[in-house]
């Protein structure tokens, strides 16, 4: 099983939709967790509402520090930060970067609909290369 940590600044939004997609497009290969370099404390509720839309409930996700996160354990880290500056976390894994808008600077739940399906795409196309 490989572990990914998505990231972005508040991990409301972006960070958190790709850490609910995730389980459901790749199953038990993979575990997924978010975390941001600004927490805001919490999931945004549109974020929410876009993933109830397609099934996945997020609703009981949080918003966390990446600073808590062990990343001894992790595989790859996918940053998905566009027009802000994406943390920067220092370790020997996979780096990859999505830049996607995020959709609270527009707050509405188109944004946050096109941010998700962005995401799912990207994930369609997402493999971590065996150790």
């Amino acid at each position: 099983m490989k572990t990914v940590l998505f990231l972005c600044v508040a991990n409301s939004a972006r960070s958190q939709m790709a850490e609910g997609l995730a389980p459901r497009m790749f199953g038990d290969a993979v575990t997924a967790m978010s975390a941001g370099s600004e927490p805001s404390g919490r999931v945004n509720p549109l974020a929410v509402e876009a993933m109830r839309e397609i099934g996945i409930d997020i609703g009981d996700h949080t918003s966390k520090s990446v600073d808590i996160i062990d990343l001894a354990g992790v595989d790859a880290i996918v940053t998905l930060c566009a027009e802000e500056v994406c943390p920067a976390v220092a370790g020997k894994f996979i780096r990859l970067h999505w830049p996607i808008d995020d959709p609270a600077k527009e707050n509405t739940i188109a944004a946050f609909r096109r941010a998700r399906d962005e995401i799912a795409s990207r994930l369609q196309g997402f493999a971590l290369p065996e150790h």
